[in-house]
C-alpha cells in the first residue's frame, strides 16, 4: 500500500533564491496511475526527488509536510521504486544483471531467487542483453531500460518516475508504456512532458503552477478539455496543439562533412555515403543502440574512426581541408564544429551559467537575449551542475549557438523540454539553418525533424553477440 499526501509542501534548493516547489496540497491514493505536468521550473522533479526521500534536511529549506503511507519519505524508501531523469545516475554496477540485483540483495533477498527475478524483469523491459553485459557499453535509452528494470524488480508500492520514455526510440517507449499499464496494485507518480501516448492509461493528471500550488487536478479528458488552451500557452504538451512549423527558407547549399565507409566498431561498419550539407537540417534517426550517438561524435571530430574516413570540405576546414577533423587542433574544431552531447553536464566547465555561455560566444553582447529566450535568465548566476536536467540541456544547446559554428551536431536536444522551449529551441535552430549553417540532430523527436524540415538520415543497429 503506498498512499501519498503533501500538505503545504515546498522545498527550496540551498543556495538558491526561488523556491523549486511551493504550496502544494495533494493527496495520491494507493494504486492511482497519476501524471505530473508543468512548465520547465514548476518543481516536478524536486517534488519527485522528495517523495524518494533523496532531499536531505541540509539540501535546503522545507515547509509544509509529506508522507508516504504516514511515513516521512526517507522512512518509506524500502518500498519506493525511482526511474531519474539521467539513467546513468542510477547506474552503480559493472553488469546490467548486477545492476538489477543491487536493489534484492540491500533487501535481503534469497541468493537462490536473485537470478530468476532479474532474468524476468530484463525480460519485461525488453533489455536486449543477457545480464553479463557491461553498464558502460549501453546507448542512453538501453541504459532506461535498465534503470526501469531495476525499479520494477523489487515490486514497489509506489513508482517514480521522471521522463521514462525520453530517451526510448518509439518502440521502447510504447514497451514501457505497456509494462507500466501492466503494473497493478503499485501506485504510479510519473513525470513526463510528452504525454499525449500515455493519456489513456492515467487516472490524473496533476499540472503544478510555477509560483506555487497546483493549476489544475482530474482526469486527462477533462483537465485538457478545461484548461488545455491556456496549458499548451503556458508551455505545458497539450494533446492535440499542434506546433509551429519551420520551413527552409534557403535550399540546401554545398557540402561541409562527407563520410564514406565508416566504422567504429562494434557500434558502426561499413556506413555512407553520408553528407552534411550547409543550410539544411539532418536527423540521425533510428533505434536504441544503432550508433547514432556514436556517429555524432565521429562527425564533430571528437572520435577518431577505426575505418572509413570523413572528409571536411574547404567551405567548413578551410586551410585543414586535406585534414579529417580528429585530428584538428581543438581551437579550430570548436569554431567550426559545436557539438552538445547526449549528458549535457559533461561538457560544463564553469561555476555558473552566465560564463558557461561567454565562454566560446561569437558575439558576447547576444548572451542576455539567448538567456532571455531560453527562460535561463533568472539562473545566470547559478552552477550549471545545479540545473534540473532539462534546464541543462537548454543550457548546452544555448552555449553551442552562443559559439555560432559552422556546422552544429546536437544529441537529443529537445529531451526535458517544456512545450515553450522546445519551441524557442527549435526557432533558433531555424535560424541558424536559415543563416547557412549546417545542422546535424540526433533524436527520437518526430515534432521536431518535422518543425525543422530535416533531412532523414536512418540507422540500424548492427548484430551484435548477446552478452
Amino acid at each position: 500500500m503506498s498512499t501519498v499526501r503533501l500538505r503545504g509542501f515546498g522545498h527550496r534548493h540551498a543556495g538558491r533564491r526561488r523556491w523549486a516547489v511551493r504550496g502544494v496540497d495533494l493527496e495520491i491514493r494507493h494504486g492511482e496511475r497519476v501524471a505530473l505536468l508543468g512548465p520547465s521550473g514548476a518543481g516536478k522533479s524536486t517534488l519527485l526527488a522528495a517523495l524518494a526521500g533523496l532531499l536531505p534536511p541540509d539540501s535546503g529549506e522545507r515547509e509544509g509536510s509529506i508522507e508516504i503511507d504516514g511515513l516521512d519519505p526517507r522512512e518509506a524508501r524500502p518500498r519506493t521504486g525511482i526511474v531519474f531523469q539521467d539513467p546513468q545516475s542510477q547506474l552503480v554496477m559493472e553488469r546490467a544483471g548486477d545492476d538489477v540485483a543491487f536493489g534484492l540483495e540491500n533487501r535481503g533477498t534469497p541468493p537462490d531467487r536473485i537470478p530468476a527475478l532479474v532474468d524476468a524483469a530484463l525480460r519485461r523491459v525488453g533489455f536486449p542483453y543477457g545480464p553479463h553485459r557491461s553498464t558502460g557499453a549501453l546507448s542512453g535509452g538501453e541504459q532506461q531500460r535498465l534503470a526501469l528494470a531495476g525499479a520494477l524488480v523489487t515490486r514497489p508500492g509506489l513508482l517514480l518516475l521522471d521522463e521514462p520514455t525520453a530517451n526510448l526510440d518509439p518502440a521502447g517507449a510504447a514497451l514501457v508504456r505497456q509494462v507500466l499499464a501492466g503494473i497493478e496494485d503499485t501506485t504510479q507518480i510519473i513525470v513526463e512532458h510528452r504525454i499525449a501516448e500515455l493519456a489513456g492509461q492515467l487516472d490524473r493528471v496533476i499540472v503544478l503552477e510555477p509560483g506555487g500550488g497546483i493549476r489544475a487536478d482530474g482526469p486527462p479528458e477533462q483537465v485538457f478539455a478545461r484548461h488545455g488552451d491556456q496549458l499548451a500557452a503556458d508551455g505545458v504538451w497539450v494533446p492535440d496543439h499542434p506546433v509551429l512549423a519551420h520551413p527552409a527558407r534557403l535550399t540546401p547549399g554545398d557540402d561541409l562533412l562527407r563520410a564514406e565507409s565508416l566504422s567504429y566498431r562494434p557500434v558502426l561498419r561499413d556506413l555512407g555515403p553520408v553528407t552534411v550539407r550547409a543550410a539544411e537540417a539532418l536527423a540521425v534517426l533510428g533505434p536504441n543502440g544503432a550508433g547514432k550517438s556514436t556517429l555524432a561524435l565521429l562527425l564533430g571530430g571528437l572520435l577518431t574512426p577505426s575505418g572509413g574516413r570523413i572528409t571536411a570540405t574547404g567551405e567548413l576546414a578551410g586551410a585543414d581541408a586535406a585534414t579529417p577533423p580528429h585530428k584538428w587542433r581543438a581551437p579550430a574544431l570548436a569554431r567550426r564544429i559545436g557539438s552538445v552531447f547526449q549528458n549535457p553536464e559533461h561538457q560544463f566547465v564553469t561555476a555558473k551559467v552566465r560564463d558557461e555561455l561567454a565562454l566560446g560566444a561569437a558575439r558576447p553582447d547576444g548572451i542576455d537575449e539567448l538567456l532571455q529566450r531560453l527562460r535561463l535568465d533568472a539562473l545566470a548566476e547559478a552552477n550549471p551542475h545545479t540545473l534540473s536536467g532539462g534546464e541543462q540541456r537548454r543550457l548546452s544547446v544555448a552555449t553551442a549557438l552562443a559559439a555560432a559554428p559552422r556546422l552544429l551536431i546536437l544529441d537529443e536536444p529537445t529531451f526535458g523540454q517544456d512545450r515553450r522551449t522546445w519551441a524557442e529551441l527549435v526557432a533558433l535552430l531555424a535560424q541558424l539553418r536559415d543563416e547557412g549553417h549546417g545542422i546535424v540532430a540526433v533524436t527520437h523527436d518526430a515534432d521536431f525533424l518535422t518543425a525543422l524540415d530535416a533531412r532523414e538520415l536512418r540507422l540500424e543497429p548492427q548484430p551484435l553477440a548477446a552478452a
